[in-house]
């Protein structure tokens, strides 16, 4: 790529046979109108948030601006622009954006400041890790080399790690090998899916309980905190944490001690916090549904796990990785052709849909290998293929009702890889009315 070329936010130097380095563009951000006139800032990350609050990136005083409003984003595309659902919207060219990719010395208006994004004809070289591997992830792609290099910084620290990324790509293997690659691997890495736990189970879960401390508490038990001590706390899908139990996490990582439902005493918990989400959390501190003091204790240092769609050249890779510890096999091997067919998909479900895909192909050697989108398949066939005219008018509709919950929730558990949070949230909805939809087409929990 080159350097003249200022629509390039990222480009990569290439090595004897793969990408040896990347370079993420400087850029500055220019007030040319608004209560922070004449202000200026340069920055050299690939990620840049604009808003009100302390701990942004570009903070300004003007009280229109939400305080996470807007986040500038350099990536192999360009320069990505995105609103974080600010009260009063981010402006381009008059028109109010959600996500678009912006030019150099594009205009941007936050409340009533107006903003000019200017790249620099120079840059900043970030390393790629020399290894395909870490833990039990694979890739050769420069992202996932990215990821590689700054998962062997930061692990060797003892600060709490923030991990974001679509369903499916792998977020839990992150966890696991920040712990198993940092001075606490010897003590206990406990897991905690905050997207799998009934709302009244919350506190017991992170905290533990007494005996007697509420109907059903049989025995003492103790909480994720009290079991991790001496290692690793992961807290899968933390933006599912209910807001009224924030305060209480907030005080516990702060102080280090636990307090049981129903208990007097405070135990210590000497433990590292990783915590993963699929929610943009800025968005849900504008929204009011997580605390923003959490949120800043949580994101000390935050590890991005890029979609598969980004990082198609590892699915090779991948397919063998899966073929070997899948504990099926297929006479004759997979198809010759497979990782080519299997790159051409768009892959919503990520790194774990091209598992199961794997996994077909090895289960069912003469069933064709098709990866199809929900969507695609429900297009397939019309409304009129589904109605018999035979049975009774309200027989008819009830079993077209039933068949489009069933194609419908299945269609969109397989989009959220089962993660029934994810579901809800998708579907608008709450998590019973999926629950209860479930029961009634008899698919498992």
């Amino acid at each position: 790529m080159s350097i003249e070329d200022l629509r390039t936010a990222t480009w990569i130097t290439l090595g004897n046979s793969e990408a040896s380095s990347a370079t993420v563009r400087r850029v500055r951000l220019e007030v040319t109108a608004g209560p922070d006139l004449g202000l200026a800032r340069e920055y050299e990350a690939s990620s840049i948030t604009i808003g009100a609050r302390e701990g942004v990136d570009l903070r300004l005083a003007d009280r229109k601006v939400s305080g996470f409003h807007a986040r500038i984003s350099l990536d192999e595309r360009g320069y990505r622009l995105r609103d974080l659902e600010s009260t009063n919207g981010t402006m381009v060219a008059g028109l109010r954006i959600n996500d678009v990719y912006i030019e150099p010395n594009t205009h941007i208006v936050v409340g009533r400041t107006k903003l000019r994004f200017v790249p620099l004809a120079r840059g900043s070289e970030v390393p790629l890790s020399k290894e395909h591997r870490f833990g039990r992830m694979v890739g050769r792609s420069p992202k996932m080399r990215r990821l590689f290099a700054m998962l062997s910084a930061v692990a060797s620290s003892d600060a709490s790690v923030l991990i974001t990324g679509e369903t499916g790509v792998g977020k839990e293997l992150v966890a696991e090998a920040v712990h198993e690659h940092s001075p606490r691997c010897t003590g206990p890495l406990v897991i905690l899916d905050c997207g799998s736990i009934p709302a009244n189970l919350f506190e017991s879960e992170l905290f533990g309980h007494e005996k007697g401390a509420f109907t059903g508490a049989l025995q003492s038990r103790a909480g994720a905190f009290e079991r991790a001590h001496g290692g690793t706390v992961f807290l899968d899908e933390i933006g599912e944490l209910p807001i009224e139990l924030q305060p209480k996490l907030l005080r516990v990582l702060e102080t280090k001690q636990v307090q049981r439902i129903g208990g007097i005493k405070r135990v210590a918990c000497d433990v590292r916090v990783v915590a993963a989400t699929n929610r943009d959390l800025e968005v849900e501190v504008n929204r009011g549904s997580f605390r923003a003091d959490l949120y800043y204790r949580l994101d000390v240092a935050r590890l991005h796990v890029p979609p598969l769609r980004e990082r198609v050249e590892d699915i090779p890779l991948l397919i063998a990785r899966f073929v070997d510890d899948l504990p099926h096999r297929r006479d004759g091997g997979l198809p010759a052709d497979l990782a080519a067919r299997l790159a051409e998909q768009a892959w919503p479900g990520n790194v774990r849909q091209l598992r199961n895909a794997v996994e077909r192909a090895l289960l069912l050697p003469s069933h064709p290998i098709e990866v199809e989108s929900p969507a695609a398949a429900r297009g397939s066939r019309t409304l009129a293929d589904h109605i018999d005219i035979e049975v009774p008018f309200k027989e008819a509709k009830r079993r077209l009702v039933d068949e489009f919950d069933a194609l419908y929730i299945e269609a969109l558990l397989d989009a959220h890889d089962g993660n029934i949070s994810a579901a809800a949230r998708s579907a608008q909805v709450d998590r019973m009315t999926i629950y209860k939809l479930m029961d009634r087409l008899g698919r498992k929990r």
